[in-house]
């Protein structure tokens, strides 16, 4: 299989250099027209979440293209939608190197990446050259060296000007690399920023005359009481989606491995029983009020569809995609529409 050749090459570099030199291929060979030598073909399974109709479930996860340099690239794999940033006011070069490791064993990843982009600006232009006219989410985050009591202010900025050409707004205050930020997540400071977010939303609402809706990232390192919290604030601020979850600081499934003594977030396959878990949570607390996006230790159709099944409408792949690549997509496509052909 030509991916998992190309994977092969890849993986006997630096993972920061593979990841790097994997978008930048990718949106080269989309922009000759040679991205259809990795491309599945994808069912067609259209689904309508925070009023939007999706083409089909399983979009890409943020983190994996902060800058938008790859959207046509990954547009073209067969997405049903496509999430780019974590993206922050002020260009950062986010932590030192090496920041990224890979645990092959466990189809898993650990990353201390830090929000490392060249700002908002930049990522607008790079999809102002963008021929993408998908679903395109737009995950926003704060500047490392902005104070947590100032937080609202970085979210706020970056609305403002990612608004017009996002089709949706993630909402980032699950990540563990950036000191301060998983405090975002509870009690009244979650609540004023949501406050914040939703009146900004209202705003921007009326002067671009149309309704682009929020997401809230969250992290899977709460407790049942901690979920049931953020769901009710969720709920009282009427915010369109909850996407779960982020990266788990838990090394449980790789304690054996000597790199997961490095700090990060873990993610691949031994997060997947703890997100789908939040998922249940979350979809009890919610009760309907507004859609779950599952996210987290997907590397086939069954764990694709495991998510669905758990309450999620939608899901999200990352880790997952570089291991298996494009045929991930397809196959989580058919999971989830055989899923809901038995319901």
């Amino acid at each position: 299989m030509l991916y998992q050749a190309a994977r092969s090459l890849l993986f006997k570099l630096d993972p920061e250099t593979a990841h790097d030199l994997s978008l930048n291929s990718l949106n080269l060979m989309a922009s000759i027209g040679l991205n259809s030598l990795f491309r599945f073909k994808t069912i067609s399974q259209p689904v309508e979440v925070m009023g939007i109709k999706f083409p089909n479930p399983v979009g890409l996860a943020a983190g994996l293209d902060k800058n938008g340099i790859a959207i046509d690239g990954m547009a073209s794999l067969g997405f049903g939608f496509v999430e780019v940033g974590t993206v922050t006011p002020r260009p950062q070069p986010g932590n030192p190197q090496p920041r990224l490791f890979r645990i092959p064993e466990r189809q898993a990843i650990i990353n201390r990446m830090g929000f490392n982009n060249q700002g908002v600006d930049t990522l607008l232009k790079n999809i102002e050259k963008s021929r993408f006219d998908g679903i395109l989410g737009i995950n926003i985050g704060k500047n490392f060296d902005t104070p947590v009591e100032q937080a609202t202010d970085d979210y706020l900025i970056c609305m403002r000007k990612v608004y017009d050409r996002a089709s949706y707004i993630t909402v980032n205050v699950s990540s563990p690399n950036t000191p301060g930020l998983r405090t975002l997540q509870f009690g009244d400071t979650l609540n004023e920023l949501l406050a914040a977010l939703k009146t900004e939303q209202a705003n921007l609402a009326r002067l671009h005359g149309k309704y682009v809706p929020i997401a809230v990232k969250i992290a899977p390192d709460m407790s049942e009481e901690e979920f049931a919290l953020v769901a009710a604030s969720l709920k009282s601020y009427e915010i369109d989606g909850v996407i779960a979850t982020n990266t788990t600081l838990s090394r449980a499934g790789v304690e054996e491995f000597p790199v997961s003594q490095e700090a990060g977030g873990l993610s691949g396959v031994p997060v997947r029983n703890a997100a789908t878990k939040a998922i249940r949570i979350l979809a009890r607390e919610l009760d309907g009020a507004l859609p779950i996006i599952g996210v987290g230790g997907i590397t086939n159709g069954f764990d694709a569809a495991e998510k669905i099944e758990a309450g999620a409408s939608l899901v999200q792949v990352y880790t997952g995609f570089i291991y298996r690549g494009p045929e991930l997509i397809s196959e989580s496509v058919k999971a989830i529409a055989e899923l809901e052909r038995k319901a």
